[in-house]
């Protein structure tokens, strides 16, 4: 059984920057890729970063040069840094744990997930 928490959501102003954080309890966690999701009000959840269980990332066209994933692998920990925050990343982030040592966009990729947490970019 895995467990997902996130934190570090808040309220900040465009073109502000904000990290939030997911920790992970379970085994295993290294094996695995992770991803972080969000989803807007009346939109459909969508991947914003993932990251393979060797550190490779992606990123979906929107956030690329402005969001980096990173992952602590001692500390069970995912984090996600957005720099150059704009209101349209206003969304609940989700941390997202996939079956895979790879990361694709896909929610079906992913087994577990986190409650969410809000960000919310004021312009």
């Amino acid at each position: 059984q895995v467990q997902l928490v996130e934190s570090g959501g808040g309220l900040v102003q465009s073109g502000n920057s904000l990290r939030v954080s997911c920790a992970a309890s379970g085994r295993a966690f290294r094996d695995y890729a992770m991803g972080w999701f969000r989803q807007a009000p009346g939109k459909e959840r969508e991947f914003v970063a993932g990251i393979n269980y060797n550190g490779d990332t992606s990123y979906a066209d929107s956030v690329k040069g402005r969001f980096t994933i990173s992952r602590d692998n001692a500390k069970n920990a995912v984090y996600l840094q957005m720099n150059s925050l704009k209101p349209e990343d206003t969304a609940v982030y989700y941390c997202a744990k996939s079956r895979l040592f790879y990361s694709r966009p896909y929610s079906q990729d992913y087994d577990y997930w986190g409650q969410g947490t809000q960000v919310t970019v004021s312009s």
